[in-house]
């Protein structure tokens, strides 16, 4: 298979096998443990990509059995860390969010106030819930190391960029809430104002 068609997700599961082999379940589940903050992708895809990397020499594939259960284990092959390191040294894609909740924050003006305030409380339970989660496993790593030890220094660099965002988050939740409490509806006509500090680095205080 050419190199070209290698995708995004294609070097992050190389990446992953270039901590050690693991079979497509493993993969799904460290994908969606770590990589799925900000590579989401479904589960079937895991599947799928680990034989595209065995089609163009990058992993390997052995068939095992624990008892009469069969699993296939991948492992990266040296042309497949070759691959991940030249990835590593091309130019990447800036950030993007994929953020369903914000769509209908975007359009709230087409529905009403309380769809709006929903909206954003939904928005905030779920952000103080992720992070919490990334507040316990930080907590974790700092005492046991985490699951990969060698690999925390990296860990701890991207775990703080999730902090931050999600700690951002929270931040901006509570700053619409106070901004719309005092709306009577989501347009001028029916009542909703520019918040102070909206269109500057002033919010939220």
């Amino acid at each position: 298979m050419p190199r070209r068609q290698l995708s995004p997700t294609s070097y992050a599961l190389l990446g992953l096998l270039a901590i050690q082999p693991f079979t497509t379940y493993e993969l799904a589940q460290q994908m969606d443990r770590t990589l799925s903050w900000f590579w989401p992708r479904a589960a079937s895809m895991i599947y799928e990509e680990p034989k595209k990397l065995v089609e163009a020499g990058l992993a390997t594939a052995q068939v095992t059995f624990t008892g009469k259960r069969r699993s296939t284990v991948y492992e990266i092959t040296d042309a497949g860390r070759a691959a991940l390191q030249n990835w590593l040294d091309s130019p990447a894609g800036g950030m993007r969010i994929e953020f369903e909740a914000m769509i209908k924050v975007a359009f709230a003006d087409a529905g009403d106030l309380g769809q709006l305030r929903k909206t954003v409380r939904d928005i905030r339970a779920d952000a103080e819930d992720r992070l919490a989660e990334i507040r316990d496993r930080s907590a974790q790593y700092a005492t046991t190391g985490g699951p990969f030890p060698d690999r925390l220094p990296i860990a701890a660099i991207s775990g703080a960029l999730l902090m931050g965002q999600y700690e951002a988050l929270v931040r901006w939740t509570q700053w619409a809430e106070d901004a719309i409490a005092g709306w009577s509806g989501v347009t001028p006509a029916s009542g909703a104002t520019v918040p102070p500090h909206a269109f500057t680095s002033g919010w939220p205080s």
